[in-house]
């Protein structure tokens, strides 16, 4: 018997692991703006674990999130991936033009 679909808002809060891929009209240094801003001291309060030319990585409450991010035929392509913060990423994410 086929399960019934499950819309993704409603399972999101249970995956552990979690990658997605999104394109936005902001530009890179928005998009690490924002980030830093989000998730962040200032925000949800995770340490910036890493940070190179196109790429954040935050730790902290037993998780973290890991970012890449480029331009990408006029708007930026992010890759986010997380383990621990699915709900805030999917906020963040859902916040993006």
């Amino acid at each position: 018997m086929k399960a019934p679909p499950c819309p993704f808002n409603e399972i999101v809060g249970k995956i552990k692991m979690l990658n997605m891929e999104v394109r936005t009209a902001l530009p890179v240094e928005e998009i690490e703006k924002q980030m830093k801003e989000f998730f962040g001291t200032g925000g949800l309060g995770l340490e910036i674990r890493q940070e190179c030319h196109g790429g954040l990585t935050f730790s902290g409450g037993g998780g973290h999130v890991t970012a890449t991010f480029c331009a990408a035929e006029g708007k930026t392509a992010l890759r986010i991936m997380t383990s621990g913060w699915a709900l805030q990423v999917k906020k963040f994410i859902d916040g993006l033009p």
